[in-house]
């Protein structure tokens, strides 16, 4: 795996004071949300740095061993999802050297937040509630958290708190919607700020879905 991610990035017009890292899911690579970025129009975006990773090449078992770009390999399509656990920590800090190098380039880590779609959406989840200090917020479509077990004793104290969008169509055939609910009804008894919301679609993003990250955006960045 590498050590060091590639990027996509659209870079803000104004003074930089925010940064947004969006995380594609399996097989896709940084330009899957780069036209969706543009078209949140949220308040502060001309202050907003986003950041498209490119995740590693790696063979995936659930596709014939087929090499693409994945955050972590998933092993069998149950509801369970088996995968690599191992895999999703060494993303994570792949993924945290992006945080890293925001805060040196002068923005606060509360001012970076983290935004993913199914695997990048596992992996926003994964790191945002577990980054040391604290995040801005997490957004989550279409995902799931195989690591919600080990948050028990890995949870930040720092990240307790954050804002976290969780949303999920209710057609979706690739993830269930139910291991995306259920994600979302643990971090919700135990107390943390975090939104549900289904819309009636595969396991895609649909307009009235952008329409509320906008909002939760705008919520954060003001």
């Amino acid at each position: 795996m590498t050590s060091e991610l590639s990027t996509i990035e659209i870079q803000p017009t104004a003074d930089h004071q925010y940064s947004v890292i969006w995380l594609h899911g399996l097989g896709a690579d940084g330009h899957d949300f780069e036209d969706i970025a543009r078209e949140l129009h949220v308040n502060a975006a001309p202050h907003i740095r986003f950041i498209f990773p490119n995740a590693p090449i790696q063979a995936v078992t659930i596709n014939g061993g087929m090499e693409m770009r994945a955050w972590y390999d998933i092993l069998a399509m149950n509801l369970e999802r088996e995968v690599d656990i191992n895999g999703i920590y060494k993303s994570a800090k792949l993924i945290e050297q992006l945080i890293e190098r925001e805060q040196k380039h002068g923005i606060a880590s509360e001012n970076i937040l983290l935004a993913g779609f199914s695997q990048g959406g596992v992996m926003a989840l994964h790191i945002g509630l577990r980054y040391p200090h604290k995040l801005a917020g997490i957004i989550a479509l279409s995902a799931y958290l195989p690591t919600l077990t080990q948050l028990n004793n890995e949870a930040a104290n720092a990240n307790q708190n954050i804002p976290v969008f969780m949303a999920h169509g209710i057609l979706d055939s690739v993830v269930a919607i139910e291991s995306g609910k259920a994600v979302f009804d643990t971090l919700h008894a135990q107390g943390h700020p975090i939104q549900w919301h289904d819309y009636v679609m595969e396991h895609a993003v649909c307009i009235e879905e952008i329409e509320h990250i906008a909002a939760f955006i705008n919520s954060i960045f003001k």
